[in-house]
């Protein structure tokens, strides 16, 4: 008589592929891809002054046809609260509210992100790297928002 435990008939093929102790609560993850989303905003933003034309336009008072009044910085603020406060919701919020955050700010991100590609003067090379990573991953944040976030979580 073999003393070896088995596995229950019932568990999912995922569980038998990843150890528990590996797994990560889907806050955890929607969390950190918030705040990989935020740094990478962050840094294209940084590292667009660095670049000559767009520093020059921003001394002028306005960037590929925006005028930098204090409504439009505003505006600007808001925008980025949106994932800053998701990662902060993702963690401390209630379930319901944490998810459906994460799915409407992520795809509100992506189609504004997608939006800015086409808008005011042509993008530069690190501005469209950085623009693909922010779209993929707003768009990843909200579909596991919607697939994979358990109600039990």
């Amino acid at each position: 008589m073999s003393t070896a435990k088995t596995e229950p008939l019932t568990s999912s093929p995922t569980s038998q592929r990843v150890p528990a102790t590996l797994r990560m609560p889907p806050r955890t993850i929607v969390g950190a891809l918030w705040l990989f989303v935020t740094l990478n905003f962050l840094y294209c933003d940084v590292l667009s002054l660095h670049d000559r034309v767009y520093l020059n336009a921003i001394f002028t008072g306005s960037a590929g046809g925006v005028v930098f009044t204090e409504p439009v910085l505003l505006a600007a603020s808001i925008l980025m609260t949106i994932p800053m406060a998701a990662v902060l919701l993702s963690r401390i919020a209630p379930h319901g509210v944490a998810r459906w955050y994460s799915v409407v700010a992520g795809i509100v991100m992506a189609v504004v992100q997608v939006g800015t590609l086409g808008f005011g003067t042509a993008p530069t090379l690190q501005y469209l790297y950085f623009s693909a990573i922010e779209i993929v991953t707003t768009a990843v944040i909200a579909w596991y928002a919607i697939a994979r976030w358990r109600i039990d979580n």
